[in-house]
């Protein structure tokens, strides 16, 4: 069974659909409650704050000199809990983080390849 939890935002309020199945899942809701939006302590900007800190850290990282790409794009997979607030999602048994570097301009002679 699923619920919503509603969190308050600088934009308004969001609603997110959490899965009961989930490992680490515990109900906020009271018996006779089915479909009750349950509103969540703290906003959803500091929800984010976890994989904002992880997206940061991974484009300090990909913008290395050695790799210098044109483009970087970063792709999480975000899964929201009242009480972790939001954090990566894995897919299957692994997190789930895609990276994509682009190089647009010509290698200049003598650099690797």
């Amino acid at each position: 069974m699923n619920e919503l939890m509603r969190w308050e935002s600088d934009e308004g309020p969001v609603v997110v659909e959490v899965d009961s199945r989930d490992p680490g899942f515990r109900s906020v809701s009271r018996r006779g409650e089915p479909g009750a939006i349950h509103d969540v302590e703290g906003r959803f900007e500091s929800a984010l704050n976890n994989v904002r800190g992880a997206a940061m850290s991974a484009l300090r990282t990909f913008r290395d000199r050695a790799l210098d790409p044109d483009t970087i794009e970063l792709e999480f997979g975000v899964k929201l809990s009242a009480e972790a607030g939001a954090v990566i999602a894995k897919t299957a048994t692994e997190g789930h983080l895609t990276v994509k570097l682009t190089w647009a301009r010509p290698r200049e002679q003598g650099q690797g390849t």
